[in-house]
């Protein structure tokens, strides 16, 4: 698909209709959600367990192959607990799981397939009664994990830090740092003086936002027709 084909009146409809969905079928899940948090294709959203907290316009984006979910399997009575800053993106794919804690500031980009765990889930010798003798992880404000990164447990990544592609982060990254490999080592250091943009500037006003993302997608799709839109669906052409 080259071009969305959809009439704007149904990917409208749609938009209404996650949000429905998400508030019914998700929201009860957690133990709190923000105000202005939304969730694409919610149900492919998958929540399990107790104390887990989304912040104010956290944006969760779910796709049919690769669901994100939310799992706390608690080491212990109150242990165990995911609660993510305020104007953070989870990207599709991303598994964030706790037995202990884990800590996401605000800001926060969590690119597609990460993996987020504080425990190991198992012991080399106890196979099935440990959970692997889970350590908290905290992630600061606007720190990015580049696609498939995998934060193990008792990590600590400093504010506005990176994390390449692919890495996998063990020991604890010191904030203004971009760091890779396996395991993840600093590479180039980030200045802390220059100007950083920010999701919380670019959702400053929501409204605002909201209505010339709408006034936008009105424009493109208004050609779209609901005849149009079948004729792609049952008898796609080159270039659609």
């Amino acid at each position: 698909m080259r071009r969305e084909h959809r009439p704007y009146y149904l990917k409208r409809a749609k938009y209404l209709f996650e949000r429905y969905y998400a508030e019914h079928f998700v929201h009860p899940h957690f133990d709190y959600v923000g105000e202005g948090a939304t969730f694409f294709n919610p149900w492919y959203t998958r929540v399990f367990g107790p104390r887990i907290e989304i912040g104010r316009y956290t944006n969760v984006v779910a796709t049919t192959d690769k669901r994100v979910s939310f799992v706390v399997w608690p080491e212990a009575e109150g242990k165990g607990r995911i609660a993510i800053g305020d104007y953070t993106i989870i990207n599709p794919g991303v598994r964030i799981t706790s037995a202990r804690e884990i800590v996401i500031g605000r800001n926060c980009l969590i690119a597609g397939d990460t993996l987020i765990s504080d425990a190991d889930w198992h012991d080399i010798y106890d196979r099935v009664w440990s959970s692997g003798n889970p350590a908290p992880i905290r992630i600061d404000e606007n720190v990015w994990l580049c696609d498939s990164v995998i934060v193990c447990k008792g990590v600590t990544i400093g504010r506005n830090s990176v994390i390449g592609a692919g890495s996998i982060v063990v020991k604890d990254i010191p904030p203004n740092t971009v760091a890779a490999g396996n395991p993840a080592k600093p590479v180039k250091a980030i200045d802390p003086n220059r100007t950083f943009i920010t999701r919380e500037q670019f959702l400053k006003n929501p409204d605002k936002f909201y209505d010339s993302v709408l006034g936008w997608e009105k424009e493109v799709l208004g050609p779209n027709t609901l005849f149009s839109w079948l004729r792609y669906l049952l008898f796609p052409r080159r270039g659609d």
